[in-house]
């Protein structure tokens, strides 16, 4: 099969008019220029690798799409996957929160926790894009320990972030705005917010079984070669206390300092397309766009909305001096390497055919979106030509 007359994003130049062939699955040949009779004709659209999203925080939301209406988790994960079909994601880690329940509630419960992932796993053969599962590891919630070291043990995990929402650090270092955010979302009084910020505290205080817990969690992780993140990292000494656990990406820097250190010891740095897209994070903390002008951003995130993908990764090519081959290597090769993916992630020979077809214009679409050569998502703008095999031209 022939994609012909893209401008082709690879790894580090634009092909203008090139073409693809596709073979079993892969990238077979790229050429500089269209082919005769291919099987669709891109009419001079952008051809990209698909989005490799590290952390997506939807498939909850899919679930339990209001606090008290739990929705079937194979109902929800068929759902939330034809969504990120249509947004270009051809291979999505599901960020599942191992949280504290009397916090988030029952669709964070232990429980549930565990039926998503094995949901997510025994569905997978059957969806539409690569699903993976990346296990979020609240480290006060030492109770949860024992149940993510068994789904560990049995291959269901395929990322482990390291994460602290303790308020007075991190995303919540202000406590007032922190109790204010609870009292708004949950309808509930100032007094009542403050009380769940005081348990949370308190979580922290008994340090020597939480770090106990949490050097299990990290050598399990690095024995079966998962990839180790951290969540929120707030100063350069956070940044060197997660660096020296194993950790190898920093999801989320809150400061350009934490940032700096980050890449000064060689982490990746993972920041939300929301924030790109917007220009400034929701919680006030740096902004995706001021990383990518420091030179300190690497890997672009659905966060919590898969859809700013591609507008996100076009305003850091904005900010990046147009450079839009490294932005886009934000959303897939360098994402994919840093989860241990060396088979996806760019256009190259001998890569997946994991590919995504954009309309640039007022408002850039995805017209298509095709996982391993295959259509997945497309929008009946881009027509096949012609069932048999392109002559070069």
């Amino acid at each position: 099969m022939w994609l012909s007359n893209l401008n082709l994003v690879l790894a580090d130049e634009i092909i203008e008019g090139g073409s693809v062939r596709i073979e079993d699955g892969e990238v077979a040949e790229i050429r500089a220029g269209p082919v005769v009779q291919p099987t669709f004709d891109g009419g001079g659209r952008l051809l990209m690798p698909g989005f490799v999203d590290l952390h997506g925080d939807m498939v909850e939301r899919e679930i339990a799409p209001r606090p008290n209406a739990m929705m079937p988790i194979d109902f929800g994960v068929h759902e939330l996957d034809k969504k990120l079909a249509s947004a270009g994601v051809t291979t999505a880690y599901a960020a599942v929160s191992f949280a504290t329940e009397s916090v988030y509630g029952h669709i964070r419960s232990l429980e549930n926790t565990r039926a998503i992932i094995e949901g997510i796993k025994r569905l997978n053969g059957n969806l539409l894009i690569d699903h993976r599962v990346h296990a979020r590891y609240e480290i006060t919630n030492i109770d949860a320990a024992p149940a993510l070291e068994a789904l560990l043990q049995n291959g269901l995990v395929d990322m482990v972030s390291l994460t602290d929402h303790t308020p007075g650090q991190g995303q919540y270092n202000n406590l007032d705005s922190y109790i204010a955010s609870i009292s708004e979302r949950r309808a509930i009084t100032w007094e009542m917010a403050e009380e769940i910020v005081a348990r949370r505290i308190a979580l922290r205080h008994d340090s020597a079984e939480v770090d106990a817990r949490l050097r299990d969690i990290v050598g399990l992780s690095l024995r079966h070669n998962l990839s180790l993140a951290s969540h929120d990292d707030d100063s350069v000494e956070k940044v060197a206390e997660m660096h020296d656990l194993g950790v190898m990406i920093s999801e989320f820097p809150v400061t350009l300092e934490a940032a700096e250190e980050a890449r000064r010891r060689g982490l990746w740095t993972l920041m939300g397309a929301p924030n790109a897209l917007r220009g400034t994070s929701m919680s006030g903390n740096l902004s995706a766009l001021d990383a990518a002008r420091a030179g300190l951003l690497t890997i672009l995130a659905a966060d919590y909305h898969p859809a700013a993908f591609l507008l996100g990764a076009l305003k850091i090519a904005e900010v990046s001096g147009g450079n839009l081959a490294k932005a886009v290597a934000m959303t897939g090769r360098n994402p994919a390497r840093a989860a241990g993916l060396m088979d996806r992630g760019e256009i190259a020979i001998g890569q997946k055919a994991d590919l995504i077809v954009v309309e640039a214009g007022e408002v850039p679409r995805i017209r298509a979106t095709f996982r391993g050569g295959r259509v997945v998502y497309s929008d009946g703008t881009l027509h096949p030509l012609r069932p048999h095999r392109a002559l070069a031209a």
